[in-house]
């Protein structure tokens, strides 16, 4: 039997993720998502596509509960976050992996240094030097080995190519112990080469790691060759769900189509 939330035949696994008729608005105005459903399972890359105003960027925000949740439900790692205390929602965010389009980093501190700041929340007493023990820089070298940095761990982040930056990003993603991974738009300020290698990369520890990447992306041809499985948002709702292998570009043209009757969502507002 196929799943519309997943676009696949069911299997004998649970998601991690699992949304089920989530409705979103932003005060009086439209509904910027309406009845999407979506299941991201261990170990898949999920790639997010849609044009600007589709609901990408506010689908990514209620999984971390940045977006108000006016329907529906949203639930990750077992939690409910339609129904959670605070210090619930501290635990789900930390352990959700972000990796953004401009890479967040702090240009004069050291590669490993921003690597680091991954460990914040579970970094306990730091003392007054600022330093994290032993093991959280141990961790660190870890992970930027896993990205294949780790010879650039002293040198300041901005001395680092566009490529490299994005996997110095990754890395501290990782440093949280995700069990999920959010990345929004990671490849746009990317040449072509370079966005092909942190999708390798991002694929790779979907699949080595198990833990589900959910992508957003504009470019078709990088979705096609890096994704599992593909879902497509218009006006907010869920036009394509489908393992990857079964979609072509021009399958996905719909996702892109003109419509003058109806402007453009602002898919861009902080909760």
């Amino acid at each position: 039997m196929t799943s519309p939330a997943t676009g696949e035949v069911s299997a004998a696994r649970l998601p991690l993720v699992s949304v089920r008729g989530l409705k979103v608005a932003y005060g009086d105005g439209p509904l910027v998502l309406d009845g999407v459903d979506l299941d991201l399972f261990p170990g898949e890359l999920v790639a997010l596509l849609g044009s600007s105003g589709s609901g990408k960027s506010t689908l990514m925000k209620c999984l971390t509960g940045f977006a108000p949740i006016d329907a529906g439900q949203v639930r990750v790692s077992g939690y409910d976050l339609t129904n959670l205390r605070r210090g619930q929602l501290r635990t789900v965010r930390a352990s959700v992996g972000q990796v953004f389009q401009q890479f967040n980093l702090v240009g004069r501190l050291s590669v490993l240094t921003n690597v680091l700041t991954g460990a914040l929340h579970d970094a306990g007493p730091i003392n007054l030097s600022g330093r994290f023990t032993s093991a959280h820089r141990k961790h660190a070298l870890e992970r930027l080995d896993r990205v294949g940095i780790a010879h650039k761990a002293t040198e300041q982040a901005r001395t680092l190519s566009g490529g490299q930056q994005q996997r110095v990003a990754i890395a501290r993603a990782l440093m949280q112990r995700p069990q999920l991974i959010l990345a929004d738009e990671p490849v746009a300020s990317l040449d072509p080469r370079m966005s092909h290698s942190v999708m390798d990369l991002l694929h790779e520890i979907a699949r080595e790691d198990g833990i589900p990447v959910l992508v957003s992306l504009h470019e078709l041809p990088l979705a096609l060759a890096h994704s599992d499985r593909i879902v497509g948002l218009r006006h907010g709702e869920v036009l394509v769900c489908a393992p990857t292998h079964d979609l072509d570009a021009a399958g996905l043209d719909l996702l892109y189509a003109r419509d003058d009757e109806d402007g453009d969502r602002d898919d861009d507002h902080v909760a």
